[in-house]
């Protein structure tokens, strides 16, 4: 996502924020309207079967994770155009210890020797990128808590519909965001580039990964795909390396290189299965 946001950076960060959730909006509920009404159906009589302590806990939790990803939208998107690429990287190689962490202590997930070890690979790793800017750290923290309890939040609520869900989450970002639009009132945009680049990432970039985020933890505890958001960080190296021409040194070479171990030691049994199913 970060190409996307680098080729509209003239635009401010909460610009791009409002108009990446309006048109998510607008594309989520278009789509809900047209071809999964039964399910919407159902999930208004799921929550009508609710008792009210049940509904009330769910909508509180729906608002607080609404707000959470909103939260990491903005740091993330602030922190590629005005931080750095790098900082912006190392948000999501902190994320998934953090949510490995919370799924330890809040969810009370199981970890295996295995996992326990990459995760201790994965924080060496952390501690030699934490080596050079403060400031980068401080915001790839922040970053990585608002998207480590996203997760939590999404492995508790459970019973509805994941794409009409996230259509209500969507609902309530812009309702956050809606004060802050008319009190930063600017020009509407016109340009024809903004534009292109905003359902670029309103669909690549927002509806499709959270609807896969959120398909994913049915049955996928939470520390196992916080691990695999390490491939989130590889990812944004190499396009920093390769595109941006961000410079690069040996020693961030080298912590990669070991994130990319830990992802291997963390999944080495649903490697190995997968290799004995192919035989």
């Amino acid at each position: 996502m970060s190409i996307p946001l680098r080729n509209i950076k003239g635009f401010p960060p909460h610009e791009i924020l409002y108009y990446r959730i309006f048109v998510s909006i607008t594309l989520i509920w278009a789509t809900i309207f047209l071809f999964r009404r039964t399910a919407l159906k159902n999930d208004l009589n799921f929550l009508k079967s609710l008792s009210i302590r049940n509904k009330t806990k769910l909508i509180l939790l729906t608002v607080v994770s609404s707000f959470l990803i909103t939260g990491n939208w903005f740091t993330y998107i602030y922190a590629v155009n005005s931080v750095s690429l790098k900082a912006a990287a190392f948000a999501y190689m902190v994320c998934p210890l953090l949510t490995a962490l919370c799924g330890f202590i809040i969810l009370k997930e199981q970890l295996t020797k295995a996992k326990i070890i990459a995760l201790i690979v994965a924080f060496i790793s952390i501690i030699l990128l934490a080596t050079g800017s403060l400031h980068e750290v401080i915001w790839a923290i922040i970053i990585a808590s608002f998207y480590a309890l996203y997760v939590i939040l999404l492995k508790i609520i459970k019973g509805l519909d994941k794409f009409n869900f996230l259509g209500v989450q969507l609902i309530l970002s812009g309702l956050m965001m809606l004060p802050l639009y008319f009190f930063n009132a600017a020009p509407f945009p016109t340009a024809s580039i903004f534009w292109l680049h905003i359902f670029l990432i309103a669909i690549v970039f927002t509806i499709v990964p959270l609807f896969l985020n959120a398909y994913a933890l049915m049955g996928m505890p939470s520390s196992a795909l916080g691990i695999l958001i390490y491939v989130n960080p590889i990812v944004a190296f190499a396009v920093a390396f390769f595109y941006f021409k961000e410079q690069i040194d040996l020693h961030q070479l080298f912590a990669y290189l070991l994130l990319l171990l830990s992802i291997v030691i963390f999944n080495a049994q649903l490697l190995k299965s997968v290799v004995y199913k192919k035989q």
